[in-house]
């Protein structure tokens, strides 16, 4: 039985790579120890075969199959 792909929002903050776009995504995990809620970032780098992201952008992405040394998720949809 094959896995579900994850589905991932973020917020575009470079456009700079051709066909390229890094993605952050912001999520809220509870501390182990002191049981505070604190804000987790972490940067995807996503394929935007038709450059439609701008810096600033929300998008959803999708994982795919690896496309490069650090590239293994593909663009979906852009929110806003």
């Amino acid at each position: 039985m094959r896995s579900r792909k994850r589905i991932l929002e973020g917020v575009v903050v470079s456009d700079k790579m051709q066909k390229t776009i890094v993605v952050m995504v912001e999520r809220m995990v509870e501390h182990p120890l002191y049981k505070k809620r604190v804000k987790v970032r972490k940067k995807y780098k996503v394929h935007d075969e038709k450059e439609t992201a701008k810096v600033g952008d929300r998008v959803r992405f999708i994982e795919t199959r690896p496309l490069s040394k650090e590239k293994r998720w593909r663009l979906l949809e852009v929110l806003k």
